[in-house]
This record gives structure tokens, C-alpha cells and sequence, in this order.
């Protein structure tokens, strides 16, 4: 586990830059882990981000992408318009989770 400095704060990753600790995150650090993949936050985001760490609050693992658009009612099309390429990743690494599992 390595640290890293978020809006001058030290927050705990993995090598892939994942936090490892969901507590420290907060909105401030998500528009800047969204900022660092090329991302601004719209209404739309936070809906996903919100749903996802509800979700994972309550199921104790991050959201696959098919449990993201069947459970949390967002199409596959749109997450791909809001997070391009790799949605589920990319949502998990904004959202201060673990990459889901499947994920490469």
C-alpha cells in the first residue's frame, strides 16, 4: 500500500492509484481523481458515484457494471458516455472504491 497527496492531504492507494480507505474520501477528492483522468463532474456523475458507494456501503464490494445499469437503473450506454472506455473502473476510482472485481 502506498500514499498519495489529494488537495494537500495524504490519502492511502493501491498501484493502481485505487484508494484503499473509502473513508478518506470526500467530494473535494473526487473532482480531483475525476479531473486527473480527464473527467468533470456533472449531475449525472453524482448520481452514479452516490449509487455506487450506497451500494457498496450496503453490499461490502464494489459494483460490477451489470449491477451498476440493472440495480441502480443506468443504462450501459450512458455510463459509457459519462465514463468513457472502462466505466465501472473508472466510476470505482472517482468514487474512492476498490476496482470492482473483473476489472483489469
Amino acid at each position: 500500500m502506498t500514499t498519495t497527496t489529494i488537495d494537500g492531504r495524504t490519502v492511502h492507494t493501491n498501484d493502481e492509484g485505487f484508494l484503499t480507505d473509502p473513508t478518506e474520501w470526500d467530494e473535494q477528492v473526487a473532482e480531483t481523481l475525476a479531473a486527473r483522468i480527464g473527467l468533470e463532474l456533472t449531475a449525472e456523475h453524482w448520481r452514479a458515484i452516490r449509487f455506487l458507494r450506497t451500494d457498496y456501503a450496503a453490499q461490502g464490494e464494489t459494483a460490477t457494471l451489470r449491477r451498476i445499469s440493472t440495480v441502480g437503473g443506468f443504462p450501459v450506454k450512458t455510463l459509457f458516455q459519462l465514463f468513457p472506455q472502462k466505466p465501472a473502473k473508472k466510476l470505482a476510482y472517482v468514487a474512492g472504491l476498490p476496482k470492482p472485481q473483473g476489472c483489469v
